[in-house]
């Protein structure tokens, strides 16, 4: 769909001042400017963040009293279950706990429900088969569990105690759980709301060491550093897409440089071997694209376990057999996603009055519950409004939403309640139940919900051009300045800049769709003739060899141990 291209206009005296305060470039200090850093105090913090600038844990709800209970569950050595979710959040909040639980010696296992069979959260069959039957006696959610009313009352009625850690959205009450840790309740300030499931996770074991502390329980063996585990808070991070701002900044900034050392553990390393990436070089978008897809295929094709499993393993070489799965699973997920939205172009050609509608509800009892969210994310990126996808099989309805910035996407289901037998969510992502009877009611009552809550310009997207960059300007200096403002991500996008007047001095076609060019300014210097890759560029259909303007990202493009400048064209 063709973008509004948006070009920020940031104050012109605040760059000036941040320019000259950081003594850098003015396209840096703009750069900053455009993300809301206006003072020296804040782009130190930006541009150097650390785990010593992080804000009080404390200061969530229910903190202490879950800490303290689970000090007491170790002292005592009752038994503990993790109990997480499966996609990279949730095996990732799990395994740091679960590693940190195993080193203090606690009784600990885990427990990852099957997304197609048992569905996602804590319920009231896992507390009567399962936690009973294995003499649980306290269970800790991790990236879920805010919303199991029903199975923390099947824990009570049992004797087992829950602590909720999780960082979804809650409905107006809280499940009667010993503690709940979760930044989204009402009456939590802390101002962690943007926290990932992990990141909460996080905040529960950097308190729980300082509890233990506190109790004098290093006295008998060394504490630990817990920056060994951002690599896991990181890949949960970005996985999760929450903004990469302040702690979620720390976190990742901090897991990336771990993934870099050579205390990166088995399960990652060979990950990055599997996905061709070099150790030095990773970065979020490595994460993003690479890394997360394969560790979340194994949930929506298999078992979560095994991503648990490749993430705490000791053994390289137990590592490379489990990411040997995960690709397969990986493959074979693309095949099954590739099939629905094919299923789904040749509906909406069969019924182009569907896509004259605000949003897409479309439902198939042959559809993989698994790979939804993923369809419904494609679907959004193409007609750009809110989308769900409902898979129909055995006679119930599962289904996946995404959305637009301009739709709370939460609050969205939550007037469609009547029609739904559960949701969850965030703003942007959302997971329901329903009965396949009522998706026609809900179908009309979602339209006209996003009728009801949006503007004729929520539907038109947006590229937003940081600054209009003269090739003349562009420098090996410029791109290590940019590279400073890593990691990137959502609430810290990667900057877009823009040029007029480009011309094709050369180019070829690779992989049957890019295009891979050398590109120049007319008057320009005659050095600045830059290599540039378009994706997915090319239809059969002729190419210019000028552009009025194009918009671009500013990277190094790494290979055999050299690196050179590359303009990664975004939209023309």
């Amino acid at each position: 769909m063709k973008k509004e291209w948006q070009i920020c206009k940031p104050d012109i005296q605040s760059v000036e001042n941040l320019s000259n305060i950081l003594k850098c470039d003015n396209v840096i200090a703009t750069l900053l400017v455009n993300r809301k850093i206006l003072t020296k105090e804040k782009a130190l913090k930006f541009l150097n963040p650390s785990l010593q600038d992080m804000r009080s844990p404390f200061s969530m709800k229910d903190m202490n009293v879950a800490v303290s209970r689970i000090y007491s569950a170790i002292k005592r050595q009752e038994k503990i279950l993790i109990f997480g979710d499966y996609d990279a959040d949730g095996v990732t909040a799990t395994s740091i706990l679960l590693e940190f639980l195993n080193y203090v010696g606690a009784d600990v296992s885990y427990y990852i429900p099957h997304r197609t069979k048992e569905g996602y959260s804590l319920k009231s069959i896992h507390i009567s088969e399962y936690a009973k039957a294995n003499g649980i006696n306290l269970i800790i959610t991790v990236d879920c569990g805010s919303g199991s009313h029903s199975a923390v009352k099947t824990s009570q009625d049992a004797g087992i105690d829950i602590i909720i850690t999780d960082h979804h959205n809650i409905s107006e009450s809280l499940p009667e759980a010993f503690a709940v840790v979760n930044p989204k309740r009402h009456d939590c300030t802390s101002g962690f709301h943007n926290l990932a499931g992990v990141g909460v996770a996080f905040m529960l074991i950097i308190c729980l060491r300082k509890y233990l502390r506190d109790m004098n329980y290093w006295q008998e063996k060394p504490e630990p550093n817990l920056k060994d585990l951002c690599d896991l808070v990181a890949f949960g991070t970005v996985a999760d897409a929450v903004p990469l701002i302040d702690e979620n900044r720390i976190f990742t900034h901090a897991g990336v440089e771990v993934m870099k050392t050579e205390k990166n553990r088995p399960g990652i390393s060979a990950l990055l071997e599997t996905c061709k990436i070099e150790k030095p070089y990773i970065d979020s978008e490595d994460i993003s694209f690479k890394l997360a897809p394969r560790l979340n295929a194994v949930g929506r094709m298999d078992h979560a376990k095994l991503a648990v499993e490749i993430l705490t393993t000791d053994s390289l070489e137990t590592a490379k057999y489990i990411v040997k799965s995960l690709n397969d699973l990986n493959i074979e997920r693309k095949h099954i996603e590739q099939k629905i939205i094919n299923d789904i172009e040749t509906y909406l050609a069969q019924n182009p009055k569907e896509l004259k509608k605000r949003s897409i509800v479309l439902s198939d009892s042959r559809w993989h519950e698994g790979v939804l969210g993923i369809v419904a994310s494609r679907l959004v990126d193409k007609y750009f409004c809110p989308v769900v996808v409902i898979s129909t099989k055995n006679g119930v309805g599962k289904g996946s939403a995404r959305s637009i910035p301009g739709f709370d996407l939460y609050k969205g289901l939550s007037s469609c309640s009547r029609d739904l037998v559960q949701f969850g969510g965030h703003p942007m992502a959302a997971g329901l139940k329903i009965i396949p009877e009522n998706i026609e009611r809900f179908k009309a009552d979602f339209e006209n919900t996003v009728l009801a809550n949006t503007e004729p310009v929520d539907f038109t997207p947006r590229l937003i051009i940081d600054y209009e960059l003269d090739f003349d300007d562009i420098s090996y200096r410029l791109i290590d300045e940019i590279e400073s403002l890593k990691p990137f991500g959502t609430g810290n996008p990667e900057p877009i800049f823009m040029a007029r007047n480009v011309e094709v001095f050369s180019s070829k076609i690779v992989g049957e769709k890019h295009r891979r060019m050398l590109l120049k300014q007319p008057g320009g210097k005659i050095a600045n003739i830059f290599n540039a890759i378009h994706f997915n560029a090319f239809f059969g259909k002729p190419l210019k060899d000028n552009f009025d303007r194009i918009a671009f990202r500013l990277r190094w493009n790494r290979w055999n141990g050299q690196k050179k400048i590359q303009i990664v064209v975004e939209e023309i």
